[in-house]
């Protein structure tokens, strides 16, 4: 069924009709335009949202970013600002693929849809000037065809009139021949124009009217093919950001599930541990006997004499912080005014820094040395003499990250003997043994290798009689390790049974072995053969012969 042959008469309900379905396109393309708008609007107050929340700080420098809790509110925020990317681009599809698109369809629909309807009403037209053609023919036949009756009826009068005469009635006769005459001609241009009409009829109503209105309806039926697929854009626009909004919000809820109490705890007392000891009891001060009075290291007040006390480093009164007010401390370059542990921190900190400074200048250094190679031996690929600005320079940088990195590890040494000397002091006034560590023990068959690769770790960089030696050097297979001497000494707090059953009952519920320790009376000395790795051992070596592991808190340790 067609247009063309169930609404041939319908020329005008055809034209509110495809004017309607343009007038619906144009309402599609303005609200996704709207649309657009919104999504647009959408994005940027996420972003503005996310900007607002996200740390000031970077990373490095803000220590709240080494709590998990704060990783995860920074990762949702940035998959929040992931998912305003998506809808920027929702908004973007929808305006390049709908707005510009159809909207440039829509124009050419109305160019279209006024020739057709241009055609059809030239067509009517012409029809209408065929007919109105036929009406004047016809009626010019009529007026002829009375004016020849009446003139025949004229004639015959005259000729049954005995008082006519025969010229007057020649001419009657004359007269109404003519009239005759033109009437017939008359029906013949009416009879012609009638055919001609009825021909120009035909054709209007059977050929040229149904292929406009046709027309008419392929360009109403393309208009909503069209339109249906501007319906689809709008639903593909957001499957397709469907998948990376799915991975943003499974983002969301990785972050959720990072957030790691207990790491936190940890992580809060790495970032302010002091590392100083505890302070010891007060001792009582006897005001009775005022001649015999000595001030105790405990106390907390002055001598009569108006002197201020003098205290020794474990029991300074700085350390009763409960009671002491928080003074303006001078930032030093030894990190001297924070808290020991705090200090060894800073300082291993900027120790790995200028390490990596000194290995990235010495690495400089050889590539520079080798392109004074190439152009030695390549003249024409530069002058060697360019380069040795450029080569002083970095053995100046080398000398001057030497001296720091000493001087960082001097430093660090002193400051890791301060609070391995603190936590002995603390760790003296226990009245019971602390428990061991929850961790098993290091296997002492890679003692060794834990041994090499910590010494090897401290070594200091290339000295300067060794600037020009290679980098990197060959060792043999096979040689003969020498037995590793010890590093240190310390003393047993407390008594501790290696391979027995009160390890196994209260440390290793979880691991069931307790191999690799070593028993050690309680005032025994030992060597320090190992520091403490962070997971609560020290490895140490007894007299009497015999190497293992035992607890660090068990242990007062003294560093050479």
């Amino acid at each position: 069924m067609d247009w063309g042959t169930e609404l041939w008469d319908q020329f005008e309900v055809l034209e509110r009709h495809t004017q309607w379905g343009l007038d619906l396109l144009d309402r599609y393309v303005k609200f996704v335009k709207e649309r657009t708008e919104v999504e647009q609007a959408y994005a940027k107050q996420l972003r503005s949202l996310v900007k607002k929340y996200l740390p000031k700080r970077p990373a490095k420098d803000d220590p709240e970013s080494k709590f998990s809790q704060q990783q995860s509110f920074v990762q949702i925020l940035q998959e929040v600002n992931d998912f305003a990317g998506q809808r920027e681009l929702v908004a973007e599809n929808l305006s390049v693929r709908v707005c510009l698109e159809l909207a440039k369809y829509s124009q050419e629909m109305k160019h279209e849809r006024k020739m057709h309807f241009q055609e059809g009403r030239r067509a009517q037209q012409q029809l209408e000037s065929g007919f109105k053609q036929l009406e004047n023919s016809k009626r010019k036949f009529e007026r002829d065809c009375r004016e020849a009756e009446k003139a025949a009826q004229t004639a015959e009068r005259l000729d049954q009139d005995i008082n006519a005469t025969k010229a007057d009635v020649e001419k009657a006769k004359q007269q109404a021949h003519l009239r005759s005459h033109m009437a017939e001609e008359s029906k013949n241009e009416y009879a012609a124009q009638l055919q001609r009409f009825n021909r120009d009829q035909a054709h209007f109503y059977f050929s040229q009217m149904p292929q406009i209105f046709d027309k008419l309806q392929d360009m109403d039926e393309r208009r909503a093919t069209h339109l249906g697929a501007g319906y689809g854009l709008l639903s593909e626009a957001e499957l397709q950001v469907v998948p990376i909004i799915a991975k943003c919000l499974e983002g969301m809820k990785v972050a959720a599930d990072a957030v790691d109490a207990k790491n936190d705890s940890q992580v809060l007392i790495e970032l302010h541990k002091s590392g100083f000891a505890r302070p010891g009891d007060v001792e009582f001060e006897d005001f009775s006997q005022p001649m015999n009075r000595v001030p105790s290291d405990s106390s907390l007040g002055t001598p009569s004499d108006g002197r201020p006390e003098l205290r020794g480093p474990g029991r300074s009164r700085a350390k009763r912080w409960p009671f002491s007010k928080k003074n303006k401390t001078v930032v030093t370059e030894d990190f001297s005014h924070l808290p020991p542990e705090q200090q060894r921190k800073r300082l291993q900190q900027q120790l790995e820094e200028r390490s990596r400074e000194l290995q990235k200048e010495v690495d400089q250094r050889e590539a520079l040395k080798k392109m004074k190679d190439v152009y030695e031996k390549t003249p024409q690929m530069g002058d060697p003499a360019s380069l040795e600005p450029r080569i002083t320079e970095t053995l100046n940088n080398i000398e001057r990250l030497k001296l720091e990195v000493q001087k960082y590890e001097a430093w660090l040494a002193e400051a890791e003997s301060r609070v391995l000397s603190n936590r002995g002091d603390s760790l003296g006034r226990h009245t019971r043994p602390p428990d061991p560590p929850a961790s098993a023990p290091p296997d002492s068959s890679n003692s060794n290798s834990r041994s090499q690769d910590n010494k090897e770790s401290s070594e200091e960089p290339l000295s300067e009689e060794g600037q020009d030696a290679p980098i990197y050097t060959e060792f043999d297979e096979d040689f003969e390790e020498e037995p590793a001497s010890p590093i240190g000494h310390c003393v047993a707090i407390y008594h501790f049974e290696g391979r027995g059953t009160h390890i196994r009952a209260h440390c290793y519920s979880m691991t069931g072995s307790s191999e690799g320790t070593i028993s050690m009376a309680e005032g025994e000395d030992l060597s320090l053969m190992e520091e403490d790795k962070g997971d609560g051992w020290t490895r140490v070596r007894r007299k009497q012969g015999g190497e293992g592991y035992v607890p660090t808190s068990y242990l007062r340790v003294t560093l050479n």
